[in-house]
C-alpha cells in the first residue's frame, strides 16, 4: 500500500513539474521569444502533451489576466502551431464519435464543409478579387461570406452545449479562450461583409481581413478536433451526449445536417441472468423485483 502511495505521489510530482516546465516555455513565447526557439524547447523538454495539460495551461494563463484582443489572437495562433502533431491521442475515445448523428460526428461533418468553403471557394475567389476587384468578383466574395455566416450555428452549439458541460467538470481554459476567438471570427466576417456590400475600393482591407478569416477558421477546426472534442469525449457521459444531440436541433446546423438521428446502443440486460432471477453486479446482486425497474432499458 505504501508503495502505491509513493508511486502516486511521484506521478503527481512529475505532472506538476511538467506543468511548470510548460508554463515557463509559454511564458517565453508570451515575452516575445522566437516561436522556433520556443518550439525547440518544447520538443526537448516536453515532446508530447495531453489535452488535460493543455486545458490546465490555458486556464492558468487565462487567470493571470485578460490580454488585449490582438495579443490574444497572436498567442492563441502560436499555441496552436506549437501543439500541432504533439498532442497525445486516446484511440479508445473515438468509437462513439464515429456514429452518424452523434454530436461530434456532426461537428466534424460541418468542419469538412467549412474547410472546403474557405479553402476551395473563398480562397479562390479572393485570389481573383486580388487580380481585379470588379463587381462580379465582389459579388462572388459576398456569396461566399453569406454562406460562411452559417458558422454562427456551429459556434453557438459548441458554446452553449459543449462548453457548459466542460465547465461542470472544472475545465475552463479552452472554453474561455475559444469563445473569444469565435467572437473575433464572427465580427471579422460581419465587418468584411459590410465592406463588400458597400464596396468603394477598399481592396487591401478586404484582402487582409479575409486572409485572416481563412487562417482563423482553419485553425479553429484544428483546435476543435485535436483539443476540444477529445477533451469532451474523455469526460462526458452518454446521457450528456444524448441531451446535447437533442438540444442541437433547436440551434440548427452549419452548411450540412446530421446524417441520421443518433440512437446510442444501450447495453441490454443479460437474458440468462434475468431468467435465473438475478444479475450479478459489481456492487451486489439484483433481485427480480429490483429488475422490474430496469425493464424499460432492457430493450
Amino acid at each position: 500500500m505504501s508503495e502505491f502511495i509513493n508511486n502516486r505521489e511521484q506521478q503527481t510530482y512529475k505532472n506538476t513539474e511538467r506543468l511548470e516546465i510548460l508554463k515557463e516555455i509559454f511564458r517565453d513565447l508570451h515575452s516575445g521569444r522566437n516561436i522556433n526557439e520556443v518550439t525547440a524547447h518544447f520538443d526537448a523538454f516536453i515532446g508530447k502533451v495531453t489535452i488535460e495539460e493543455i486545458a490546465q495551461l490555458q486556464l492558468e494563463f487565462d487567470n493571470e489576466g485578460i490580454m488585449p484582443a490582438e495579443e490574444l489572437q497572436r498567442l492563441y495562433t502560436q499555441h496552436t502551431d506549437i501543439f500541432k502533431g504533439r498532442i497525445e491521442e486516446d484511440n479508445c475515445e473515438k468509437r462513439s464519435e464515429e456514429q452518424p448523428g452523434h454530436p461530434i460526428h456532426t461537428f466534424k461533418l460541418e468542419n469538412r464543409e467549412l474547410d472546403k468553403l474557405v479553402k476551395t471557394q473563398l480562397q479562390v475567389h479572393l485570389w481573383q478579387f486580388e487580380k481585379e476587384d470588379h463587381a462580379e468578383n465582389v459579388f462572388k466574395l459576398l456569396e461566399d461570406i453569406n454562406l460562411l455566416l452559417d458558422i454562427d450555428k456551429h459556434f453557438n452549439r459548441k458554446e452553449h452545449l459543449i462548453f457548459p458541460y466542460l465547465e461542470n467538470y472544472g475545465i475552463y481554459g479552452p472554453t474561455n479562450n475559444m469563445w473569444r476567438i469565435d467572437d473575433f471570427i464572427r465580427d471579422a466576417i460581419k465587418e468584411v461583409r459590410q465592406t463588400l456590400l458597400h464596396y468603394n475600393g477598399e481592396k487591401q482591407v478586404v484582402i487582409e481581413k479575409l486572409n485572416w478569416v481563412i487562417e482563423e477558421v482553419t485553425a479553429m477546426i484544428y483546435r476543435e478536433e485535436n483539443i476540444l472534442f477529445p477533451m469532451a469525449l474523455a469526460n462526458f457521459t452518454e446521457d450528456e451526449w444524448v441531451k446535447i444531440a437533442h438540444e442541437s436541433d433547436e440551434i440548427g446546423f452549419c452548411l450540412t445536417e446530421p446524417e441520421e438521428v443518433w440512437k446510442p446502443e444501450r447495453k441490454a440486460l443479460d437474458e440468462n441472468a434475468i431468467s435465473e432471477g438475478y444479475i450479478k453486479m459489481e456492487t451486489g446482486i439484483l433481485s427480480l423485483k429490483q429488475l422490474e425497474l430496469f425493464k424499460p432499458f432492457a430493450g
